[in-house]
């Protein structure tokens, strides 16, 4: 049976990734069912409102603060946390200090990886 090599994407190797106002994204590796990168939102920014889909999301907190607001929860995490929002959810990122912030994120799932919309459901 035939393994696909180890790979290795290099910081500088990095591809654009999905945009959302308010924050940059970056992919990594990206396969069938799994996408991975880096997003960094600047101080005092918030993302606009979004969802990632199908995906289920994980984000490493590698330095700064990574805030998630739904429409009825605030998740606040610091360098080290780990934070999961599920598929589906309407949320927005924002970074309250004046320290960049810069995360790592795996997402599962299929189809669009980022679905920008208008607000969180009433």
């Amino acid at each position: 049976m035939s393994q696909a090599p180890v790979r290795k994407v290099a910081a500088d190797e990095l591809a654009p990734g999905h945009s959302t106002p308010g924050m940059t994204r970056h992919e990594a590796v990206v396969l069938a069912d799994v996408w991975s990168g880096v997003a960094r939102t600047d101080p005092g920014s918030t993302s606009g409102w979004h969802h990632h889909g199908n995906h289920d999301t994980v984000a490493y907190v590698v330095r700064g603060v990574f805030q998630v607001e739904t429409a009825t929860e605030v998740v606040t995490g610091a360098a080290g946390d780990f934070v999961h929002i599920p598929a589906h959810t309407v949320h927005r990122e924002s970074n309250p200090t004046v320290e960049s912030a810069e995360v790592v994120i795996v997402r599962r799932g299929t189809g669009d990886v980022v679905v920008n919309v208008a607000g969180p459901p009433s």
